[in-house]
């Protein structure tokens, strides 16, 4: 498969994706959990070509004090924190600062949780195969929260997918779980917007739809025991 220099949007994204995981097409056991909100249409995308399950991961970057957009960490479902070694050694962060952060981002995801899922329970993740998907990967860190929530449920796989990353990111999220698939790893990476032609920002109101219609076509799941091929009738 060859990859475009740039994807033209999320959804473009997500198709190519799920042609470099076709292995687990059409498998009950497999559970698509994208990260809102931009991953959620690449998700979607994924989850359709596949003929799987779509649900959410709700995890939340934990931005710099003073500097937003660089993450020092991430916070997820079920009190879970990875932050980034020798912040509070080194000085450049308190704890106190890491607590307020971890509470305004807690509060967020569970704001989300109310309003994506409309009393919708979460998904029962033990002993199936999850793909966590994002529209990219920058620091890592949301998706290394993301692992660490999917990996307290005792899943029998995980896999990460998303269209591209920094080889360093990359390559270190590799290591956390059983397959990575990352469409373009550049040496020159910049920033995950930098590989879209159009990456306007996803709204509250698109991810309720998306997941309203993967979950109205929400195919039914079967046996959750993580399989290669499908069971006989």
């Amino acid at each position: 498969m060859d990859t475009p220099e740039r994807f033209t949007d999320r959804a473009h994204a997500g198709k190519l994706l799920a042609q470099a995981l076709l292995t687990y097409a059409g498998r009950a056991d497999v559970l698509v959990l994208a990260l809102p909100r931009g991953g959620v249409p690449v998700g979607f995308a994924v989850a359709q070509a596949l003929g799987v399950e779509l649900d959410i991961m709700l995890v939340r970057k934990l931005g710099l004090p003073g500097h937003a957009e660089y993450a020092m960490g991430a916070v997820g479902a079920g009190g879970v924190r990875v932050l980034q070694a020798g912040l509070v050694e080194s000085g450049r962060v308190s704890m106190k600062q890491i607590e307020e952060a971890s509470a305004r981002e807690m509060a967020e995801i569970e704001r989300r949780g109310r309003l994506y899922r409309a009393g919708r329970p979460p998904p029962q993740l033990a002993g199936r195969c999850i793909i966590l998907v994002d529209d990219g990967i920058a620091t890592g860190a949301t998706l290394r929260a993301a692992v660490e929530v999917v990996r307290r449920s005792h899943v029998a796989r995980l896999v990460i997918a998303a269209p591209v990353g920094p080889p360093e990111s990359v390559a270190a999220l590799a290591g956390e779980v059983d397959e990575m698939v990352c469409l373009s790893a550049p040496l020159g990476f910049m920033a995950v917007s930098h590989w879209y032609r159009h990456f306007d920002q996803t709204a509250d109101a698109e991810v309720q739809a998306l997941l309203a219609e993967a979950w109205r076509l929400q195919p039914e799941t079967g046996d959750p025991s993580c399989r290669t091929t499908p069971t006989p009738n």
